[in-house]
């Protein structure tokens, strides 16, 4: 689970960097981030139903997604908006990463094939 959580904390930090690249400094690069995450989450956990041994599905949705999801940034990026008093900001990117998040987790369950 180690070796998927590091490949996960790689992957997040080289995506959020050329998000960034190409956004600047704004929630969206953590944003896209959180709501991929989610979307391979939902492809993942649905493969791993019947398809995948427990310590595989384990590595691959807590150690992999759990280091490339950021939600910990996300949180981060809230409260500067917060002090920023940038609250309509705020608002959407709490609505964006929370909706899309589902809706990109139950999308990704759909891809897979299966239904949960």
């Amino acid at each position: 689970m180690a070796g998927a959580g590091a490949f996960g904390a790689t992957s997040r930090y080289l995506m959020t960097v050329w998000l960034r690249s190409l956004w600047g400094e704004s929630p969206w690069p953590i944003a896209t981030v959180n709501v991929l995450g989610c979307f391979g989450f939902g492809v993942c956990w649905s493969l791993a139903q019947g398809r995948m041994s427990h310590p595989v599905a384990i590595a691959v949705l807590a150690g992999f997604f759990g280091a490339f999801t950021t939600f910990s940034a996300f949180a981060l990026d809230g409260q500067l908006l917060l002090a920023e008093r940038k609250f309509g900001l705020f608002a959407i990117n709490l609505m964006v990463q929370n909706g899309m998040g589902i809706l990109a987790l139950w999308l990704g369950m759909l891809a897979s094939g299966t239904r949960s």
